[in-house]
């Protein structure tokens, strides 16, 4: 097998892309773009804007979040551009045959790395170690989070041009942001007119002139659908490039504790490479997939050739039509229409030209060839090392243009009505399971609140005295004992909003400090079981058919920041559905795998109610208008579905700290919470151990 993989590799070598850069690492950059000194870290900039946005010096916040965005987006063009350059500079040898045979090509591999560090180092000003982050703050900057916090100290300094940015490039990349939507209207009215002018700072290159191709196709105006289209597949090519280098980066080892590895030479190598050619392979998938999105435009990178092949036929150019035709058919060998217009162009080529020789444009081409050999060289590796891996369906067909014009031979094209480009969207589908409720409480002293009808809503129900006050008390003290900031949220201190801070914990985590005694291993386990008790409550009162199986379990409480809260319009949790993304424009959900669309019931258990605000509402779909209000206390439970049937956020807390236990569950055991599964086991353990020592008679107290 590894003989397989290695006749392989010179393959995959010899197939990379030219560099599109092959100039020295020192090359001549514009003044403008270039920062004085070694380039500081971005997430030591972003923590220090972060902290001035806080202590209200928003000038000074302004200038560390915008260097650290300066400085994130050089780390990403320096990194690309070393890695082209010591690919052309560096190439690596094909192993030979004999003795020393893989030496010329470790040779290679060292000269590469060496190349790699050196022009890092210079360009960047120092060593590339200063620039490793956390994966929070890289999911920070990758959710545009810098954003949120620059529109508001914009605001704050009077600057409405430049609030608008930032609010409009971080609405972008989180459209379900409902307070950020709102704030963008309040803007327009600040500025006193009808449209504003928006502009997103991270937009793509190759997503916007696509669009525009898209948008000028659908006018009939092909010749500027031509340039736009082709521009499009430019800086798709050019960031297909850095996308790949930017794989190349340190990889996680997720099945392994660092310092416990150990793999020899060739597992290491092949463990990481595998990664990176993971990474690498999905660049087609993250190309495609617009900020904020889930899920790609389906068929994407084939339908920039579907387009061009009728735009060409358009205005005369029936060689390139048939380029861009044939270019198609490498993704879809079988399409029969396409197939049809490769007929037809042909038909309509002057004598001088031989159908025969004209080939499918080279870019994708060698593009196709490339991505194939990656696909047999990671199922190989799959097969051989023992990971699994499924190559997805990269080029989905119902993406493909709907209009008249995909047949340009069968109709007649100046009367052809041109119906844009479906995206393939799926709104939330209606619930298809018999919706049924009121089936039996199974506890006592637990009472009845409100269904579904009088909540407004659809498998709605509101329960009282699931938890004791003693039960409540005991809770909130294991929360003080084993919650971190951030926890269950990346780490964020203000995952929803700046205004409160977020802490968390769960089960697994609960009755590891029980375990260890940092906390009573009592109320660890009272997480435990009230979560239990949560699930079968709500596996009854729904008269479910098949078992319900927890999808996540989190403990998290809400405290209002002081001094934050004057004039407070946010909310602590903005309007959003469980499983599918809330489109409030659209009036629909959009379920978008993998946008936990698996989770199928949710639940609130809440443990107190001395606090200011945070009441828990259900909207209509268009995420403004509530339908139910309410006011938690010790013991209330909410349960609920998790689909667009059931929009829901929560009202910033105000002052005080708010606790619950939030509980999501899915009908499918295959998505069953892992860490659940681990709990389990930890308790059938600490059973098990109990019992022997009920057995020998041992009293607990005496083993310490």
């Amino acid at each position: 097998m590894r003989e397989r993989i290695w006749a392989l590799l010179p393959l995959l070598l010899l197939l990379l892309p030219p560099p599109l850069w092959g100039g020295p690492p020192d090359g001549p950059r514009p003044e403008a773009q270039r920062e004085p000194g070694p380039l500081q870290p971005f997430d030591l900039l972003y923590a220090s804007g972060v902290a001035a946005y806080y202590s209200e010096d928003y000038e000074q916040a302004v200038r560390d979040l915008e260097a650290a965005l300066r400085s994130h987006q050089r780390l990403r063009e320096v990194r690309a551009r070393c890695a082209r350059h010591c690919a052309a500079r560096r190439p690596l040898a094909s192993p030979g045959a004999g003795p020393a045979a893989e030496l010329p090509f470790f040779r290679a591999l060292l000269e590469r790395a060496r190349c790699y560090r050196s022009c890092q180092t210079q360009r960047l000003g120092g060593p590339a170690s200063r620039h490793r982050v956390s994966e929070d703050v890289r999911s920070d900057f990758q959710r545009r989070v810098p954003y949120n916090y620059l529109q508001r100290a914009y605001i704050k300094l009077n600057q409405l041009e430049k609030a608008v940015e930032a609010a409009h490039t971080f609405f972008m990349a989180n459209p379900e942001h409902m307070e950020m939507q709102q704030n963008i209207e309040n803007y327009r009215t600040m500025a006193g007119v009808e449209v504003l002018r928006l502009v997103d700072r991270e937009a793509k290159p190759h997503l916007e002139s696509y669009s525009a191709g898209v948008k000028h196709y659908e006018a009939d105006d092909f010749e500027l659908a031509i340039k736009y289209f082709e521009q499009a597949l430019r800086d798709y090519f050019s960031e297909d490039t850095e996308c790949r280098a930017l794989c190349e980066g340190p990889q996680r080892f997720e099945e392994y504790e660092y310092l416990g590895y150990k793999a020899g030479l060739y597992e290491a190598i092949a463990d990481h490479y595998m990664q990176v050619l993971v990474c690498q392979h999905e660049c087609v998938r993250e190309l495609a997939t617009r900020p904020g999105r889930l899920s790609p435009i389906e068929n994407f990178l084939p339908l920039h050739y579907d387009y061009l092949q009728f735009a060409y036929y358009r205005v005369g150019e029936y060689v390139k039509a048939l380029e861009c035709a044939k270019a198609y058919l490498l993704l879809h060998p079988d399409d029969e229409d396409v197939l049809d217009n490769v007929d037809y162009y042909e038909s309509l080529l002057d004598d001088s030209s031989d159908p025969a020789s004209i080939e499918a444009r080279e870019d994708l081409a060698m593009f196709v060839k490339r991505h194939k050999l990656e696909s047999e060289l990671i199922k190989s590796a799959a097969e051989g090392l023992g990971f699994s891996y499924t190559e997805p369906n990269y080029w989905i067909r119902y993406g493909g243009r709907q209009d008249e014009n995909r047949v340009p031979s069968g109709v007649n094209v100046e009367g052809a009505e041109v119906h844009g480009l479906s995206m393939g969207k799926k709104s939330s589908p209606k619930i298809d399971r018999d919706l049924r409720e009121g089936g039996p409480l199974l506890y006592e002293n637990i009472t009845f609140v409100y269904n579904s009808e009088q909540l407004n809503g659809t498998q709605r129900v509101l329960l009282d005295n699931v938890l004791s006050e003693e039960q409540c008390r005991e809770l909130h003290s294991v929360a003080s004992g084993i919650m971190l900031v951030g926890d269950g949220y990346r780490g964020k201190t203000s995952p929803h909003t700046p205004n409160e801070k977020f802490e968390g914990a769960t089960v697994l985590k609960a009755l590891k400090f029980g375990y260890e005694g940092r906390v009573p291993l009592k109320s660890a386990r009272l997480f435990y079981d009230i979560s239990e008790k949560a699930r079968k409550i709500v596996e009854s009162y729904f008269m479910l058919n098949s078992t319900l199986y927890f999808s996540y379990t989190h403990m998290v409480c809400r405290t209002a920041l002081s001094g934050q809260q004057e004039r407070r319009t946010d909310l602590s949790h903005p309007i959003h559905a469980d499983n599918c993304l809330l489109d409030p424009e659209a009036n629909e959900c959009w379920k978008e795998p993998p946008a936990y669309t698996f989770r199928d019931y949710s639940a609130l258990l809440y443990m107190n109610d001395d606090f200011e605000g945070g009441e828990f509402i259900f909207t209509e779909m268009d995420a403004k208008t509530v339908t139910a209000s309410i006011k938690p206390k010790c013991g209330r439970m909410i349960s609920f579905s998790s689909g667009g049937e059931n929009p829901h956020g929560v009202k910033a807390v105000t002052k005080g700290q708010r606790c619950a236990v939030a509980l999501w569950f899915t009908l499918d055991p295959l998505y069953r919470e892992l860490e659940r599964i681990q709990a389990d086991e930890v308790i059938a353990i600490l059973d098990q151990e109990q019992q022997g020592k009920h057995e020998l008679n041992i009293n607990p107290k005496d083993e310490l």
